[in-house]
Formats: C-alpha cells, sequence, structure tokens
C-alpha cells in the first residue's frame, strides 16, 4: 500500500488528486470506526465531531501563529482528549442509546461552532495557512496525498499492532461478549474508553491534514451524513480488519463521486446530491447486511480459504 500510495499521485490529475487524498482522510477515520465497532462493539453515528474537532484544533492554532507541524501533532491530541473526557460518562450506554448519544454530541458540537466567533462562526474559519516542514511550505497537492496515505499507513500499523498485542487479545475477548470478557479479567470499562479516544485520535489526525490542504472550515464541512459515511465504510470493508475500512472507503468515495456527478446534471433538483447519498447508503448496507455481513473483506478471506 505504501509504495502505491508513492507511486500513484504524480500519475493523477488535479481532480483525481483532490480525491484521492480526500480518500485517504477518509479512510483514517473509518480506520478507527472500524476499531471501535469491531472490537469494542460501540456504534458511533457522531465520528465527525472529532474529524472537526482535530481540523479546528490546528486550524485555529495555525491562524494565531502556531508551528503548523505542531498543529497537527496536537490535533489528534486534543480529539483523543475530547473523547476521554465525553466517553467517560457516555459509554455507560449501550446499543442505540449510545449511537444516538454520539450523534447529539455532534450536532452540539456543530452547533457550538456556528455561533462561536473564535471559530468563524457560520461563516467559517478562513486563511489557515498551509502546513510547513522545516521552514518548507506543503503546496502542492502531491505532497498533500503522501502526507494523507502517510497517515493511514500509520495509523494501520498502530492498529495492526493493537490487535495483535496481549491488549489486542483482550478487545478480541470484548468483541465477543462483554461479561465472558469481564469474566476473563479483561478491563472492559477501560479498554473501551482506550478504543474510544484512539478511533477519535485517528480522526483528528485526519482532520488536521484536512484542514491544511483545504484551508478553509466551517460547520457544513462535518455534516451528520459525513459520520453515516464512516460507519457505511467500515461495514462494508469488514468492520475488526485492517484492509477493510480502505476498501470500503474507496468503494463509498468513488460512489459519493459518482452520485454528485448525477444528482448535478440538468433538470435535477438542488437536493438530488443529498436524496441519492441518503438513499444509495441505506441500500449499500442493506444489501452488505443481508448477502455479506462481515463485510466485503472477511467474505473474500473466506472464500479464498474455501477453494
Amino acid at each position: 500500500m505504501l509504495v502505491a500510495a508513492i507511486a500513484v499521485p504524480p500519475l493523477l490529475s488535479r481532480s483525481q488528486l483532490a480525491v484521492f487524498i480526500l480518500l485517504g482522510v477518509a479512510a483514517t477515520v473509518t480506520v478507527g470506526v472500524s476499531l471501535l465497532m469491531g472490537y469494542a462493539g460501540q456504534v458511533t453515528l457522531g465520528q465527525a465531531a472529532f474529524l472537526a474537532i482535530g481540523a479546528y484544533t490546528a486550524g485555529l492554532l495555525a491562524v494565531h501563529g502556531v508551528p503548523t507541524l505542531l498543529g497537527l501533532a496536537l490535533a489528534p491530541l486534543v480529539a483523543a482528549l475530547a473523547a476521554a473526557l465525553i466517553g467517560a460518562p457516555l459509554l455507560r450506554l449501550r446499543g442505540h442509546h449510545l449511537a444516538f448519544a454520539t450523534l447529539a454530541v455532534q450536532l452540539i458540537l456543530l452547533s457550538l461552532l456556528s455561533q462561536g466567533d473564535w471559530a468563524g462562526g457560520a461563516i467559517g474559519l478562513q486563511g489557515i495557512p498551509r502546513l510547513s516542514v522545516g521552514g518548507h511550505e506543503l503546496a502542492g497537492d502531491v505532497g498533500y496525498a503522501y502526507l494523507a496515505w502517510g497517515a493511514l499507513v500509520l495509523v494501520m500499523l498502530i492498529t495492526a499492532n493493537l490487535v495483535a498485542s496481549r491488549s489486542g487479545r483482550g478487545l478480541r475477548a470484548l468483541a465477543t461478549g462483554e461479561i465472558a470478557a469481564a469474566a476473563s479479567g479483561v478491563p472492559v470499562g477501560r479498554y473501551r474508553l482506550t478504543v474510544f479516544a484512539l478511533s477519535a485520535a485517528f480522526a483528528g489526525l485526519a482532520g488536521g491534514i484536512y484542514a491544511y490542504y483545504v484551508g478553509y472550515l466551517a460547520p457544513g464541512s462535518f455534516p451528520v451524513l459525513l459520520s453515516i459515511e464512516y460507519v457505511v465504510m467500515a461495514v462494508v470493508g469488514g468492520l475488526g480488519t485492517t484492509f477493510g475500512p480502505v476498501l470500503g472507503a474507496t468503494a463509498v468515495v468513488l460512489l459519493v463521486q459518482v452520485l454528485n456527478h448525477l444528482g448535478t446534471q440538468p433538470g435535477m433538483p438542488g437536493y438530488a446530491p443529498a436524496v441519492l447519498s441518503y438513499a444509495v447508503y441505506a441500500l449499500v448496507l442493506v444489501l452488505v447486511v443481508l448477502y455479506l455481513p462481515r463485510g466485503v473483506v472477511p467474505a473474500l478471506t473466506s472464500w479464498r480459504k474455501g477453494r
């Protein structure tokens, strides 16, 4: 994957490169969603909130003169800290109650950002400088493609090593059943909170990259539909897998591009892209749950082993 990420960007056009960068950002967030839902068994509908926290952290620090590299480093830390503070009371909930609670967190955050002059309000935060490394500004899209996909490879390595560790065995037990895991000595509450914070850190890192790449942030950049997209990506690719989020993110991002192109055709109403997105996401989820309940990557793995 690293070799492909290095070889592909110079071959892409400007528009294709933008999609490639946003795909890397989306896949980075989805790795955290897959880890959270696949191992900790927690359904989240507000992961875009932590993407926004990371993005606004990096953007606000950069606007106020803090070195951009430091802002990028602090983005995942602030997102993880926010998740730890929010998750301590929130993770007492289960199932759809937790899903609605995470959704409420995102709605509250969007309301605060739209009303806060410190964050640019509804107009948004403008004038975010480009990322600088060692005094050299990362101006080209190819550089951001390397940055986004380098971050994706990093979070995949962290996830793979975590799952393979002793703590990862505890997470696998937790995914099987909380009562059985607790009876085996797994600190269920601490593990769930740790995974929740780690998934938020992945989203925060992606948010920092997004802020420096786009150069402009607004509450409308982080809609509820975006959180639903991440869940769809994780479920389609395969929860609790390392490569599933990348495959799921690739499928959904390309699907979004097709739907946006279709919804903006002459004669289509202005609300067509949003309506098409919701309808197709629902259809994809239903089909995957019915025919590929474990996701595409586990299904392909089972098929390969059964040959």
